[in-house]
């Protein structure tokens, strides 16, 4: 009888993890429609692949058996881009908006699998890198603090939270919480520029690869951010000033991931980059209609359906669409008339 109640016991552990798993693999699967994929995925099977679930499942099996909201982390929201043919200025508007909205639904699709749910919490990283992208320190505060503002206007506390290096190291100066990040978690710049060179070639691995893309993407960000009317300097030197301030903005990153990491080891990494198959970090939109572009560098335009797209504000102006504002404040632009309108 004992052995046969042994039997029983384990059969029902068995049942019950093969249940816990069967539901997490639903839930993630659900989400990682919503991924953002990078490099070749030929052998990608979609939001079901199994390389792609395996960094991130057992994650949220911890939280399922421990009845726990999954937790997802997002460095994101660093401020508005200081380029004004970009964004609209450097407060929060209807693109944060949106993508505060679209955030809170994936978190609701969650329930819809999961009681608890799930929770956000958005890790800003304006404070690391400001003043290597050329944000004022006053723009990001404020910028940090309307976004905080806009999680409560719409009700999303509940899934939605926000953690920067303010909330970590208060009280130090904005270069002393910059230079304790740093000393604690940044690699050599020798080893990074190793990895961009190793990038893309015969034979690379995924970090490097990684590591090139990456570099290629802020060099080119940070080249059209310095495209000021008063601007003096020439295109060449603009480029090669960029390209060195690119590697210091990505060990800063790191460094700032590795913090995150340190300080939220149990929550599945999701970034705003697109991911290779099977990464460590699941790379999400921001929209339900997918865009390159972020919200902090670029406007919201709402076309004749209602639906909203992400681009640059000369290009929300190129089209013709009109600017909406609220409380005085611009918001986004609105196109009234039915035409094509390319995703940034």
């Amino acid at each position: 009888m004992r052995n046969s109640n042994a039997a029983l016991a384990l059969n029902q552990i068995e049942t019950d993890t093969a249940r816990v798993v069967s539901l997490a693999t639903e839930l993630l699967t659900d989400v990682m429609q919503f991924r953002r994929i990078a490099g070749p995925h030929a052998t990608c099977t979609g939001p079901s692949c199994k390389d792609c679930l395996a960094p991130h499942l057992a994650k949220v099996i911890v939280a399922i058996e421990s009845n726990q909201p999954v937790i997802f982390v997002l460095p994101a929201f660093p401020g508005k881009s200081p380029n004004a043919n970009k964004v609209l200025g450097p407060l929060p508007d209807m693109a944060e908006r949106q993508a505060l909205k679209f955030l809170g639904h994936l978190c609701e699709r969650v329930r819809g699998f999961y009681a608890p749910g799930a929770r956000v919490i958005l890790c800003s990283d304006g404070r690391v890198f400001s003043d290597v992208v050329g944000m004022q320190e006053e723009h990001v505060s404020a910028y940090q603090l309307g976004i905080s503002r806009m999680i409560e206007e719409l009700a999303l506390s509940h899934l939605i939270s926000t953690f920067n290096l303010d909330d970590l190291f208060g009280g130090l100066s904005f270069g002393e919480m910059r230079e304790q990040l740093m000393n604690g978690h940044a690699q050599p710049l020798e080893a990074l520029q190793e990895k961009v060179r190793r990038g893309g070639k015969p034979g690379s691995d995924r970090e490097s690869d990684d590591a090139q893309r990456m570099y290629c993407g802020i060099t080119r960000f940070l080249v059209e951010d310095a495209a000021t009317p008063n601007q003096t300097l020439s295109r060449t030197a603009i480029q090669k000033d960029c390209k060195a301030r690119a590697y210091e903005v990505i060990r800063r990153s790191n460094a700032w991931s590795a913090l995150v990491e340190s300080q939220f080891p149990t929550a599945i990494r999701l970034s705003i980059h697109p991911q290779a198959c099977g990464a460590v970090k699941l790379g999400i939109r921001l929209l339900e209609a997918d865009s390159w572009m972020t919200p902090w560098h670029g406007v919201a335009l709402k076309v004749a359906d209602g639906q909203f797209f992400l681009m640059k504000r000369s290009q929300a102006e190129a089209l013709g669409a009109t600017m909406v504002l609220s409380e005085g404040q611009p918001s986004h632009y609105e196109l009234t008339e039915r035409r094509c309108v390319a995703r940034a």
